[in-house]
């Protein structure tokens, strides 16, 4: 092991029933170094880790920190030789303080007894000051933001003296500005000494702030190298294994009649509080519209009442010719709308079911899925292993727990069971999320297919990019309301302006 050598990981297998996860991969990570480990859903990134991180026992292979083999039968065997590890869905307790999660199980006391909780924020300030997180120890962790949730779980990591940190997936669940302060975090932490792996599939953020990159594809190690020279090109084929088109080919759309119209819609937010302004448009048959616009400025809301997630407080939702009003998500469904949500944890999928169970979850009640009240079981297997293969679900057949699944391929899974419902109107609020550059390929691809059989998109994503080079026209939101509507000929300088609310221009609806 080189001096400047922290970790080694020799010949790590991993298997599963049915599935070898991880193939006799080498890895290594040096001091003061981010090291990307990068590859597509379920190629085998997150198991590696988990196996680094004491949640499994690799069948073969061996782990050197620091000169020193060990061997870890639990997460706290791990962070006792100062490796910390953040999550991809975080591991908070929402109902506690910021300070009472980064402490527990490690909480400072009182003569070796009685809890010093004073200490605990003290100290929690103190590294939150230190480096730059700007973190309230007294907040509660349902009231922050999920980029705040981030900074708790690494000042978790480093209120117990890691100085190897690893991050699985980190920017997922971020806005790209969001993204942006996690990165200069990483680079901080990285001065004062600390290691980073970094596990991502986004090729342009592994660019930004990777030292080196190792590639994992279905489970074996194709390599490692440094990011001088790199090119999203070049990651992308060492991912999928062939070239990858890394844009969007669509011929212009041939608009039909209106499938989805919104009238003069309002939304109140959680608190009671108005989230959308008397908002209205229309999509029509055969385009995508996307809708852009900096995080929290109502687009979660808007989308929550059009799926029938949650009750408008004004306005009229009219789907293929018909009004609906306060209707319920089942409702929505059985009026043509099909949903894939944000957060497919909370909103797609039901975890302890199995894929053929998920994806019947709509119509299961409905020939051929049932009959006179029968269900028929064989036939959920069969379509689930058909929509499977044909949106590439990796990890399981029909019969695996939905959440054995990794992040990625839930969201495959979602995707599946919404396109394959065929609805009338589609609605995709950041689809792409937490997938890799074949997988987004693919459903980009899909969603120009499903536009040009005639449904209606509209497609909610906080990835600018993804916005512009899918949607035939784009609407801006800022502080509740459409502040701005564009065609193909679009100025993405002006959309960012748009966004922050330094356009007055208000949008005609269409």
């Amino acid at each position: 092991m080189e001096a400047s050598t922290v970790l080694e990981m020799r010949g790590i297998t991993k298997r599963f029933p049915g599935v070898v996860a991880d193939d006799r991969v080498d890895f290594d990570l040096r001091r003061g170094e981010v090291h990307a480990l990068l590859g597509e859903n379920g190629a085998g990134k997150s198991t590696l880790m988990n196996v680094l991180y004491g949640l499994y026992k690799p069948d073969e292979g061996e782990i050197v920190v620091k000169g020193k083999r060990v061997s870890f039968g639990s997460a706290k065997d791990a962070i006792d030789e100062g490796i910390g590890m953040v999550h991809q869905h975080f591991m908070l307790i929402p109902v506690m303080t910021v300070a009472e999660n980064i402490v527990l199980a490690n909480e400072p006391r009182h003569a070796g007894a009685l809890l010093d909780m004073d200490a605990a924020r003290e100290r929690v300030r103190h590294l939150s000051q230190t480096f730059r997180f700007a973190i309230d120890p007294d907040a509660r962790v349902e009231q922050i933001s999920v980029g705040q949730e981030q900074r708790v779980e690494i000042l978790k990591a480093l209120y117990r003296s890691a100085d190897i940190l690893i991050l699985d997936e980190p920017t997922a669940v971020l806005t790209p500005q969001e993204a942006q302060e996690l990165f200069g975090i990483l680079r901080t932490l990285v001065r004062e000494g600390m290691s980073v792996i970094f596990i991502s599939h986004k090729l342009k953020e592994v660019l930004e702030i990777a030292d080196r990159i190792t590639v994992l594809r279905r489970g074996k190690k194709i390599d490692t190298i440094p990011r001088e020279g790199a090119t999203e090109q070049r990651l992308a084929r060492m991912m999928v294994g062939r070239e990858v088109l890394l844009r969007v080919e669509k011929r212009p759309a041939d608009p039909g009649d209106t499938l989805l119209e919104v009238r003069d819609l309002s939304v109140s937010d959680d608190r009671g509080l108005p989230a959308v302004r008397d908002v209205s448009f229309q999509v029509k048959a055969g385009e995508i519209v996307g809708i852009a616009g900096v995080e929290g400025n109502g687009q979660t809301e808007l989308i929550e009442a059009i799926t029938g997630l949650r009750s408008a407080a004004s306005g009229e939702i009219v789907v293929a010719g018909r009004a609906i009003s306060h209707a319920s998500a089942r409702q929505m469904l059985d009026a043509g709308v099909g949903h894939i949500p944000e957060d497919r944890q909370r909103r797609g999928l039901v975890l302890e079911f199995t894929i053929a169970e998920n994806i019947a979850l709509h119509d299961y009640n409905r020939p051929p899925d049932s009959r006179f009240g029968w269900l028929f079981p064989r036939r959920l297997v069969q379509r689930a292993a058909r929509l499977i293969e044909e949106f590439d679900v990796r990890g399981g057949g029909p019969n695996t727990r939905a959440a054995a699944l990794s992040g990625g391929n839930q969201q495959k899974l979602v995707a599946a069971r919404e396109v394959a419902r065929d609805p009338k109107v589609l609605v995709a609020a950041q689809p792409t999320r937490g997938l890799d550059v074949g997988a987004i390929e693919y459903l980009h691809r899909r969603l120009v297919e499903e536009r040009d059989e005639g449904r209606a998109i509209l497609l909610l994503s906080l990835e600018l990019d993804e916005v512009l080079s899918l949607s035939d026209r784009l609407l801006v939101m800022y502080e509740g309301r459409i502040v701005a509507e564009h065609g193909t000929d679009v100025d993405e300088e002006q959309i960012g302006l748009e966004m922050l609310g330094a356009s007055t221009k208000e949008a005609t609806a269409a």
